[in-house]
């Protein structure tokens, strides 16, 4: 978007695409080369005029107006593409791609959350090793007292077995989430793999 009329004597990008002389001292010089700035002021020309992209460059600062033309060519070029909407219908559509890796994000955290309560549960004692009937009462009111344990649900009967495998899913579910958002970063083997 630099290097318009450089004293090579060509014409800049806009000059070019007006078909007139680029004169010294040109507006558009500094910010469309006679290359790409050719399409770029193009895009300009057909959304705002160039008479009108003209005035709205002398009224502003010369350390601003580099600014000024980026914001002008991304606003006409996303004109070109969707006339109605503009470059807000990109902002929308980031927006709601937001949105979605905000609720990815949470029903990931809900699933970790879940398992790291799996795993923190304390473990239930097998029937051999109580006594009498009345421990093995007392162990299934703890199990299902929902003050002692409010997010208790049949998981925490597992079988060591059973924990294992949830063990295993949480690792998938890890293993997943890292691949998926943390491309850098690999796992170091572990015994079971």
């Amino acid at each position: 978007m630099s290097g318009g009329n450089n004293g090579s004597g060509g014409p800049c990008g806009a000059c070019k695409f007006l078909r007139r002389k680029c004169v010294k001292g040109c507006i558009f010089a500094p910010y469309f080369d006679s290359d790409q700035g050719t399409s770029h002021f193009a895009a300009v020309h057909k959304v705002f005029g160039a008479s009108n992209a003209s005035k709205l460059l002398m009224r502003i600062p010369a350390h601003k107006r580099l600014d000024a033309v980026v914001t002008l060519c991304y606003e006409a070029l996303a004109r070109v593409r969707d006339p109605v909407y503009g470059c807000v219908a990109h902002i929308f559509a980031l927006q709601q791609q937001v949105v979605n890796l905000q609720a990815e994000l949470a029903y990931i955290q809900a699933r970790l959350s879940t398992f790291q309560r799996l795993t923190q549960l304390p473990q239930c004692p097998s029937p051999a090793n109580l006594h009498s009937p009345s421990e093995i009462a007392s162990n299934i009111t703890l199990q299902f007292d929902p003050l002692q344990h409010p997010s208790t649900d049949l998981t925490s009967f597992c079988s060591p077995l059973d924990q294992e495998l949830l063990h295993n899913e949480l690792q998938a579910y890890s293993r997943e989430f890292v691949a998926r958002y943390l491309p850098g970063v690999r796992f170091r083997p572990s015994s079971s793999d």
